[in-house]
């Protein structure tokens, strides 16, 4: 059970595996893309693309219709990898339970949004983690869990990849120890939970009177989705990566652009100051900062609002 592009490696590893794929289940298709044309999800596509059946795709996760079908599979486990939050009558359905993986150091960041979360508050380290599903989201029982640095230059972008890469392959450990029948779990502790809640807009919504190294987490941390902006003369500016300058020593207003030429776009933070090496105004193509430039040129000791 899956719909983005996270669970595809996943779904890979099994089909390839000795566990056979009796069943494939996705969010329905939904119109994407500038023309809205109706596109099946990731998941579906490689399922379509490998023979795979049957493709479920419920609009409600309680339809009757949709749990007869996932009877009628025989399932012994279900596998969920970014999909929905499901319901008991669902989860406790295959005789050796329902697995879930998620990209963060469970019991910390509980939630929709693990991977921003990681990167803007700054985290060196992360983990993926196989667990079964139970009632409360994300406490499950752990299987397995694997840390993994975080580097300085990671963004959410390069962190899902990793994650994905290698959730893929404790997923398929799970499965192992599971059929085996020696599986040995780890209760997490809830005292230890944080969250991971959903990402808003708003906070989208960049901030420049911050220190420059926390401008710079939330450039990352919403890169390359939804992305971080500010307005610059009437237009929205996203921004997708950046470094520290300076972090201290900076005395023009937060936002103000002290320099913008060449490689170099340089931001006020309070305190300190950033470069922008990636970002894209409103209706025209992602680009480094020097193609930016030549494009876009800005005034020093203008704005970002």
């Amino acid at each position: 059970m899956g719909t983005p592009e996270f669970a595809i490696p996943t779904l890979e590893k099994i089909h390839h595996s000795r566990h056979p794929v009796v069943g494939v289940v996705s969010q329905p298709d939904r119109p994407r893309g500038r023309g809205k044309k109706l596109l099946p999800t990731p998941v579906k596509k490689y399922a379509l693309d490998h023979n795979l059946s049957p493709i479920l795709q419920p609009e409600k996760m309680k339809n009757p219709d949709f749990h007869e079908q996932l009877r009628a599979l025989n399932a012994d486990i279900f596998v969920v990898v970014a999909f929905r939050i499901l319901p008991e009558a669902i989860f406790a359905m295959p005789p050796k339970g329902t697995i879930n993986l998620h990209p963060s150091a469970l019991p910390k960041y509980r939630g929709a949004a693990p991977l921003n979360w990681t990167i803007i508050n700054g985290d060196t380290e992360t983990a993926i983690t196989t667990m079964f599903i139970q009632k409360e989201i994300d406490a499950g029982n752990i299987i397995f869990q694997r840390k993994m640095a975080v580097l300085p230059d990671d963004t959410a972008g390069t962190l899902h990849d990793l994650l994905a890469a290698a959730g893929a392959d404790l997923i398929l450990e799970s499965l192992d120890v599971i059929e085996k029948g020696n599986v040995q779990i780890q209760p997490q502790n809830p005292e230890k939970a944080t969250p991971a809640p959903k990402i808003t807009k708003e906070m989208c919504r960049l901030n420049f009177a911050q220190p420059a190294n926390q401008v710079c987490q939330w450039v990352h941390g919403l890169s390359p989705f939804p992305g971080a902006f500010a307005h610059y003369e009437g237009k929205i500016v996203k921004f997708f990566k950046a470094e520290v300058v300076a972090e201290s020593g900076q005395i023009e207003a937060p936002g103000t652009i002290l320099k913008a030429q060449n490689d170099d776009l340089w931001i006020a933070c309070s305190p300190g100051v950033m470069a922008i090496r990636e970002l894209q105004i409103q209706g025209k193509k992602r680009l480094e900062i020097s193609g930016f430039l030549r494009g876009h040129p800005l005034r020093a000791g203008s704005m970002f609002s």
